[in-house]
Formats: structure tokens, sequence, C-alpha cells
């Protein structure tokens, strides 16, 4: 009430001196003040996109500008760039702009997958294009980017392709080259995503409409559960999402499957490759280490390596899975 009171006078004497000052006092006032408004506006857009923290972009170290001493080494260093090369002038000849290119037939093909979101290609191979030292190719990737990857898009998606090719392939882009737009592009998609998570335990749905937020899992999916190598396949991404926004919100997320998980029992110490998103329970007991579970494990043992080995929760939940 005492913080209400002050306002409300520290309001009545600026009004008053407002009333106090001549018309052009008023005016010259108006002026300054959307100057500063100008002024401020720049330095959010300098800084990188609207609302994302300042930060200090540090080239990563051997990421590109390193040849091999040995000649066979470079050689097939060589070779590996050619076919990279054989493989993007034919993707941007026939298929430029669509999420993949069928091979054989010279085909653009958009997987529903994606739904309308459109270029996967384009932004799965940047950092390739990068560590290639590609450089042209890189230029137009990253202008196609800046002009055309939108996502204000009515489709349904899956939230794990979608996470891993567009931001992951953004967040890896960004962190090689520094380039804002990557930053940007992949916080505005990330928090598209979030609406996924809003299920009775924080588990997220496989499939998600990015304009409406709806979600749902795929039907032949153990009584419509959520699955294994999916929903653990999110956390390299979310945790980077909040280091580069300054929102904890994308850790929070899946931090908080780790919590579900590590409630619930494991027949035999593993991890069945269904869970129900709604009442937090197992769907079938089927456990994999290939298809439905396997890129859970990896993101398991990633996350640990990626926080320079203090990631101990991660690395307990993989060796106590393995062993």
């Amino acid at each position: 009430l005492e913080r209400i009171r002050a306002d409300h006078e520290r309001a009545l004497r600026e009004a008053k001196e407002t009333l106090q000052k001549l018309p052009e006092e008023i005016r010259r006032d108006i002026r300054q003040d959307k100057e500063k408004l100008l002024q401020d506006a720049r330095g959010r857009k300098e800084a990188g996109a609207p609302g994302l923290p300042q930060r200090l972009f540090r080239q990563p170290v051997g990421a590109v500008g390193q040849e091999p001493a040995d000649p066979a080494v470079r050689q097939r260093r060589a070779k590996i760039k050619e076919m990279m090369k054989h493989a993007w002038d034919n993707y941007k000849r026939y298929a430029w702009g669509l999420n993949e290119l069928k091979p054989i037939s010279k085909q653009g093909h958009s997987s529903n997958l994606f739904g309308n979101i459109q270029g996967a290609t384009i932004v799965d191979a940047l950092d390739t294009l990068y560590i290639m030292e590609m450089k042209e190719e890189f230029k137009e990737a990253k202008e196609w980017v800046e002009k055309n990857l939108d996502f204000n898009v009515n489709a349904e998606i899956s939230v794990f392709e979608v996470n891993i090719r567009f931001v992951g392939g953004l967040l890896s882009a960004y962190y090689l080259s520094g380039e804002e737009v990557f930053r940007k592009k992949a916080v505005e998609l990330g928090e598209k995503l979030l609406p996924a998570f809003n299920t009775p335990t924080g588990i997220p749905w496989a499939l998600l409409n990015i304009k409406s937020g709806i979600g749902r899992n795929w039907p032949w999916a153990s009584g419509g559960s959520s699955i294994l190598a999916e929903f653990g396949t999110l956390h390299l991404e979310f945790v980077h999402l909040s280091h580069l926004s300054g929102n904890p919100v994308f850790a929070e997320k899946v931090m908080n499957i780790r919590k579900v998980l590590n409630r619930l029992d494991k027949p035999e110490g593993l991890y069945p490759n269904y869970l129900n998103p709604s009442s937090g329970q197992w769907g079938q007991h089927h456990v994999s280490i290939g298809g439905l579970g396997d890129s859970f494990y990896e993101y398991l043992l990633k996350a640990w390596l990626m926080s320079d080995k203090t990631d101990e929760e991660g690395k307990k939940m993989y060796y106590d899975a393995v062993q």
C-alpha cells in the first residue's frame, strides 16, 4: 500500500509540473522521450533479437582454419567436401527451399513431420557448411533463413523432429558463426514449442499445432503415450535456449521430465518406451535401445559431457540404465 501511495503521489507531482510548463517545453520533452525510445530500440536491435540479452560471442577453437598434416587425411577430407558440395548443389538445383530432395526422381519433398515449415535441409546443413568452409554456400543458406524461414504456420508438427532439425541446426549455426539471426530464430521456434508441455505431468505431446498450441500423441503409441526417444531428446537444445535467451523456462521444462522419470519405478532398472503424459505412468513395458528409446540414452550422456561433466544426474541416469 505504501508503494502504491508513493507512486500515486509521484504521478500527481509530475502532472502538476507538466501543467506549469510552457507548450514549447512540453513539446521538447515529448521529442526527447521519442528520441530516447528510438535509441533504446536501436540498442536492442544491435544486441540481437528483441528481448534477448547481450551475449559476447567467442569463436570456437579449431572449428575452421585447420589443415591436417597427413596428406592421406587431407585427400580424404577433400573428397568428403566434394561429396557435400555435390549433394548441396543438387539440392539447390532441384529442391531449394523445400525440406528434402528425392535423389532418384530429382524432386523436392516436404515431410508432414515439419508441418508447413520449410527448409529443413538448409537449416540442418548450416553447421556442416560452416565447418567445411563452404563460405558462399553458408552465406546463401543464411540469407534464405533471414528471408524465408517462417514459423507462423497453422500446421501440426513433430516436436521431436522440429527440435533436433530446426532448433538444433539454428543453435549449432549460431555457436559456430555468432550470427544473431540464428539465435533469434532458435528462440522464436523454442517459444512456439512450449505449449507441447501443457500436460498434467509436463511430459510433452509428440505432435503440436504451433498456431493453436493444441497437442496430441501418435494414436499407435500405447494408448496415446509419449515416446521415450522423443520427449527424452529435447534436453540439450532446451538448456541452450535458456542460456541464449535468459529465460529459464526452457531448461525448467526438460528438467521436469527428469523429475517425472526419477519418481517412477523402472522395471529391472530400465526405461520403458512409452509414458502416459496424463497419468504419469508407463504404457507398455517395452524397452529398447534402438528405435523409440535410443536417443534418450544418447542425450543423457551428451548432457553430462556438455555440462563439462558437472551434470551428475544425467550421468547417473545413463549408467544406472546401461549397467
